[in-house]
């Protein structure tokens, strides 16, 4: 695989990452998941430590599963970028009879 396939595909899966973030279903989800376990985590009783540390535990992921989501978007936007300089730059030699 070239790093012209790297980045394509790079671009390709941000492009499918933003479209998931910006889904209002997705969005919900998170949202959802979140206030419901933050709810869960408050009604624990004092002695339930094992409770509170699964649902902080809960918590946590769906919050690194955005961010990994977000991650994916960032380095698409990146990938593209780049991809965008390197057929500049192929354009240029081109251009100049460089290739």
């Amino acid at each position: 695989m070239t790093d012209e396939d790297t980045l394509s595909q790079a671009a390709s899966e941000g492009a499918r990452a933003r479209q998931l973030l910006e889904n209002d279903l997705l969005a919900e989800a998170f949202k959802g998941l979140e206030e419901s376990y933050t709810a869960a985590w408050r009604s624990t009783t004092i002695d339930d430590v094992a409770a509170r540390e699964k649902l902080f535990l809960a918590i946590s992921i769906v919050g690194k599963v955005r961010d990994h989501l977000t991650a994916i978007v960032t380095n698409g936007r990146l990938a593209e970028t780049e991809l965008r300089q390197l057929a500049e730059t192929a354009e240029r030699k081109r251009r100049f009879g460089i290739i």
